[in-house]
């Protein structure tokens, strides 16, 4: 029990620095806690409630939330979640394949961001 509290530990703390703690919670399960896919998936999504609802409260509170491009984000992300948990009933080793490149391309991407700001000198 204290590996999976540490996990949502970490999950929790990227959270709260505004990344996706999911991006690092799911593969701690499936990975080192040798959770099923749909199960971190699941908790994820559990975990994510609260933390976003908490969020959004403190977003709106503060007037940071601009409500006019939101359907633009929403309806997409919308089809793309029932899409995604498709895949997830019906072929979780693919959503997994595609899970773990698209966190190959975050890396890439924060390693691109590093050298470049080496490279500038910053």
């Amino acid at each position: 029990m204290l590996w999976y509290a540490l996990a949502g530990v970490c999950g929790g703390v990227l959270a709260g620095m505004g990344m996706g703690g999911g991006t690092l919670t799911i593969p701690l399960l499936v990975l080192l806690l040798s959770a099923g896919q749909i199960t971190a998936q699941f908790v994820n999504l559990v975990a994510f409630l609260p933390t976003g609802a908490a969020a959004l409260a403190m977003h709106l509170k503060n007037r940071l939330v601009e409500p006019a491009p939101l359907p633009y984000v929403l309806l997409p992300a919308l089809v793309c979640t029932a899409a995604a948990s498709f895949f997830a009933r019906e072929g979780g080793e693919l959503l997994g394949k595609l899970y773990g490149g698209f966190l190959v391309l975050i890396a890439l991407a924060g390693l691109g961001s590093g050298v470049a700001k080496n490279f500038a000198g910053d």
